[in-house]
């Protein structure tokens, strides 16, 4: 897409936006239009708005993997200066803000009492520690009326359909347990034999989709959310990002950010929030709000 012109011939500088709710719907409206380098840049953004606001643009830049030179033209690709100026917007956000994930970590770190062997048990205790942020995250990073639209949308459906492949399978293996041992009639599309995509293509309007899936995204999810997005049938999506692949297809999105683990990624967050799924459907479908019961095989 080409720039308009100033009376010289030369490509206009864009508006820079004015505060952070303004930058980020500018970042998602031309994020599918970015470069490889830059839709990498704003994921980063997007997902660590507290350490954008008070790192350096080094420190953020090599945390990325990049240039910090690569930052500044980002920024001056919005409209800005420089980089300086766009992180000024992640300042004020944050002097509002509730504490941020790195935040939770060392609070809870002072709690728990430093760190200082590298044991078995010392790695526990860090997972430990990181989980304990990202759970309490929750509570700030997901909107009630998001889990009470995706509970009516999962009550109200015909069927409901679960993909997620790789890392996110444990999820949805979670998810169908539970739904059908609550009686809705739950159908999982599975990998195996390259049938996934076939199966969700025998979803009718009034059942639902279900998708999981974290970066590095699974090809076959993403085509799925796709083709079932332009069919017309809602999609509760639980990902990474608003940024994310899943995003755009979503009715009800559930963005849970990842942070950096040494080794492992975890799914503590992910599956409490699907857990609560699951109880607020009982609350719905046994209409009662105070103690819903989830069935289990062995008590049937």
């Amino acid at each position: 897409m080409e720039k308009p012109l100033d009376s010289r011939g030369r490509a206009e500088k864009p508006e820079a936006p004015r505060d952070y709710e303004e930058l980020i719907r500018v970042i998602h409206e031309r994020y599918d239009s970015m470069s490889k380098g830059y839709q990498s840049i704003a994921l980063f953004l997007t997902q660590n708005p507290n350490d954008v606001a008070v790192r350096s643009v080094s420190a953020l830049a090599e945390r990325r993997g990049v240039h910090a030179s690569n930052f500044v033209r980002f920024a001056q690709s919005l409209g800005y200066s420089g980089f300086k100026d766009l992180q000024e917007l992640f300042q004020k956000r944050l002097s509002t803000a509730a504490p941020g994930f790195e935040a939770r970590v060392k609070a809870l770190e002072g709690e728990l009492g430093a760190r200082e062997d590298r044991s078995e048990y010392g790695f526990l205790r860090d997972l430990v520690v990181r989980d304990v942020a990202s759970l309490r995250a929750l509570l700030t990073d997901v909107a009630a009326d998001d889990l009470a639209r995706a509970a009516e949308l999962l009550h109200r459906a015909e069927a409901i359909y679960l993909i997620g492949q790789l890392r996110s399978a444990p999820v949805v293996d979670l998810l169908r347990y539970v739904f059908t041992m609550l009686g809705k009639r739950c159908v999982l599309l599975d990998p195996s034999g390259g049938l996934a995509t076939h199966m969700s293509r025998t979803m009718a309007k009034n059942d639902v989709l279900v998708a999981v899936s974290f970066r590095f995204y699974a090809t076959e999810v993403v085509n799925v959310v796709e083709n079932v997005a332009a069919g017309g049938i809602s999609i509760i999506a639980i990902t990474d990002s608003t940024l994310s692949p899943l995003a755009k297809s979503a009715d009800v999105l559930f963005a849970v950010p990842e942070h950096e683990y040494t080794f492992s990624r975890s799914l503590a967050a992910p599956m409490c929030l699907a857990q609560a799924l699951t109880v607020a459907l009982a609350a719905r479908l046994q209409n009662n709000a105070e103690d819903p019961r989830i069935p289990t095989v062995t008590g049937q």
